[in-house]
């Protein structure tokens, strides 16, 4: 839920926070899906999401597009059209069972700007638009930033075909095609966004750490987000065996072989951030097959999932080195095969220099303590720092993590981190 301080002015002469309030509330009941919210990429209510922020743009007069893959752009006109615009937004989908706030703040943080600017007059130098972006989660489909990557041309045609909805079974391409949007231009890498006509975007989200509860911070200013391999096909290959018949020397058991390489993870990544290296490693899944596996069998075979990331390109590098090194050595010392399979790379994203130092200088002017922090999350800003826009992220104090159904955001830390916003589009564009 919304904290709220009965007590606090904060919000006094800001119809549109309550405005945002209202949004989010709705945005809730009509999501609910206990014991949390789903908004399902290219489903029901990712849709209804992009649907009400349409509604609230269209009240404010702006101008609304929609592009190939679904993306949703919300616009005020500025006096000269032809100039690059300036971007704000997130995404609207959730993962399941999930919180309400991440991705739907951001957008909603944006059409608050924008509901400010029209509530005072003002008309920017150039285009401001806010984008609802689709498909950032990967829960639904394996494939990352699908939206963004898709409104600048670089999602790769295959993804249309060899990826599924989870839930569904249906391919990435049926999923749009169903809603009516144009998968041959995306096929084609046809461009809705081009970099140079952007002059900068930014992202407003929750945090989904605990570094601004520990620390009683509202908000805070994103300098980089960090990089992350990910492994979703890892897999140890022993022999199945008798569990009571077959000698330890003759064993081929693929789970303790399993089991102390994770070990070995673990202990590297503790060696590393004990020597002042960014690193965080997660195994998602680790499981056997339960309709071959039983209580008397030894496994024959383990699966599963491996993600770690860093701010810093070489720590990741050197992570993969030193775990093929442990996957081979644990191969021969168990007589079993450890297979990292296939990786994915996501680099880190560096904010813009520019951008963080006006994000400071707004925070500081507004007596704003909004420290510098790195994103352990991936966020679609890190595809628009990558395509060289300029791109800058402010974070919201969350208490009680993310991706889970207690997500709580305080609607003071929401209104500290939009005043940041509305200081840094008054510089930039008017």
């Amino acid at each position: 839920m919304l904290r709220e301080n009965a007590g606090n002015d904060f919000a006094s002469g800001r119809a549109e926070i309550w405005r945002a309030e209202a949004f989010l509330g709705e945005l809730r009941r009509k999501t609910t899906d206990l014991p949390g919210v789903t908004r399902a990429s290219y489903g029901e209510g990712e849709q209804i999401a992009h649907d009400m922020a349409r509604a609230w743009a269209q009240e404010l007069g702006l101008a609304v597009d929609t592009d190939f893959a679904g993306n949703l752009y919300m616009t005020l006109a500025g006096r000269d059209r032809a100039l690059p615009r300036v971007m704000m937004g997130s995404h609207m989908d959730s993962v399941p069972h999930g919180g309400n706030y991440d991705g739907a703040a951001g957008v909603v943080a944006g059409l608050t700007a924008l509901q400010r600017m029209h509530r005072l007059g003002i008309t920017p130098r150039m285009d401001v638009t806010v984008m609802a972006i689709r498909a950032e989660e990967l829960s639904w489909f394996p494939a990352p930033y699908i939206g963004s990557r898709a409104a600048f041309g670089i999602l790769p045609g295959n993804v249309l075909d060899d990826v599924v909805r989870f839930d569904t079974g249906q391919t990435l391409a049926t999923h749009l095609v169903k809603l009516g949007y144009d998968t041959q231009s995306i096929r084609t890498g046809k461009r809705y966004l081009d970099p140079a006509a952007v002059r900068a975007y930014i992202e407003v989200h929750i945090e989904q750490g605990p570094l601004l509860v520990k620390s009683q911070q509202r908000c805070a200013i994103v300098t980089r987000i960090r990089g992350n391999y990910r492994y979703k096909h890892c897999r140890v290959v022993g022999e199945y065996a008798h569990a009571g018949a077959m000698p330890r020397a003759d064993r081929r058991d693929a789970l303790f072989a399993a089991v102390e390489f994770v070990r070995a993870l673990d202990a590297m990544w503790a060696r590393r951030e004990s020597a002042g290296e960014d690193l965080v490693c997660t195994v998602g899944q680790f499981y056997t097959d339960p309709s071959v596996h039983t209580i008397t069998k030894i496994p024959g075979e383990v699966r599963f999932t491996m993600d770690f990331r860093s701010d810093n390109e070489a720590v990741l590098a050197a992570c993969h080195a030193e775990l093929e090194a442990h996957a081979a050595r644990m191969g021969r010392e168990r007589n079993v095969s450890v297979e990292l399979g296939e990786r994915t790379h996501a680099p880190v994203a560096v904010m813009d220099e520019a951008l963080v130092a006006l994000a400071r200088r707004c925070s500081e002017s507004l007596a704003i303590d909004a420290p510098p922090i790195a994103s352990g999350a991936g966020h679609d800003c890190a595809i628009f720092a990558k395509q060289g826009v300029p791109s800058a992220m402010i974070f919201i104090r969350n208490f009680h993590s993310s991706h889970n159904p207690n997500e709580e955001m305080a609607l003071e830390d929401f209104a500290e981190a939009t005043r940041v916003l509305d200081a840094m589009l008054d510089e930039l564009v008017t």
